[in-house]
């Protein structure tokens, strides 16, 4: 059996974060600034961070 009851939440946590990369993008043409990919790359690769940490808590911790 898999480690976690439901692995889709890590991959939920994970799209949070990308979603708001792609939010940051999006929103900021028509706001007025200029995007700034260094901070959309950085919330990508904070998503699949936080992805990766959540499965390895999730999966180390007991399941009492």
């Amino acid at each position: 059996m898999h480690p976690m009851g439901h692995p889709r939440n890590v991959v939920v946590v994970g799209l949070i974060f990308l979603a708001l990369g792609v939010v940051y993008a999006l929103g900021a043409v028509p706001l007025g600034y200029d995007i700034e990919w260094a901070g959309v790359t950085m919330l990508g690769a904070l998503g699949i961070a936080m992805a990766v940490m959540a499965y390895v808590l999730i999966a180390g911790s007991s399941k009492d």
